[in-house]
């Protein structure tokens, strides 16, 4: 699939834009398959944040962009469904060209997964507070009714001072607030998530639950 523009410009172009009249961005974090993740200011609150971009393509269908504008504003729904010190906040859903933009508090510190390629395997007993203090973030998700679906390294954030913080909502369900039907960011028979961490009834094509995220 070609490079386009809309949401696919190179990290220069990014830098220095300012995002729905209010965000302006000063570096690049990371990369995902649907988003750009970029450090900016707030420069109506004067506060650093973090932007999620959407990526987009210059063949894209108009109903291709639309799904993935349903899929980024679920994703910011379903994290600020949440209540939790252990999941990351979002602050504002914006627009920039059309395309949203989910904006988020910045959490000083790296993933899980660099932590580990840098150190290499974490001593038990951090392996084991690291653990606990994502069931509990993954407990209050659950509560909440929002399965995260990819709960992996990469998606857990090592705050400086001890945090540990769930991020990455992009694959996540919910359950629908009028009955028990489960609002799908996903098509029918697509498999989402990394592979390392997908749980068996996941990879055998049966519905997830709680159980599903904690596995992983």
């Amino acid at each position: 699939m070609p490079a386009g523009q809309a949401g696919e410009a190179s990290d220069g172009d990014l830098i220095g834009k300012v995002l729905g009249g209010r965000y302006r961005v000063t570096s690049v974090v990371g990369r995902g398959g649907m988003g750009v993740v970029a450090r900016a200011v707030d420069e109506l609150l004067a506060r650093e944040v973090a932007v999620k971009v959407l990526r987009a393509y210059t063949d894209s269908s108009d109903a291709e962009l639309a799904d993935l504008r349903t899929r980024m504003e679920r994703e910011a729904q379903a994290a600020a469904r949440i209540r939790h010190g252990g999941v990351v906040t979002v602050h504002d859903v914006t627009h920039e060209q059309g395309l949203p933009v989910i904006v988020m508090e910045l959490v000083d510190g790296p993933s899980l997964d660099e932590v580990v390629t840098r150190r290499g395997a974490l001593d038990p007993r951090e392996a084991a507070a690291i653990g606990a203090k994502l069931m509990d973030a993954l407990d209050a998700a659950h509560r909440a009714g929002v399965l995260h679906r990819d709960v992996k390294p990469g998606n857990v954030l090592l705050e400086r001072g001890g945090r540990v913080v769930l991020t990455d909502f992009g694959i996540a369900t919910m359950e629908s607030s009028g009955d028990d039907a489960v609002a799908k960011l996903t098509r029918s028979g697509e498999l989402v998530g990394s592979l390392d961490y997908l749980p068996p009834e996941r990879a055998q094509g049966r519905e997830p639950g709680p159980a599903s995220d904690i596995w992983s």
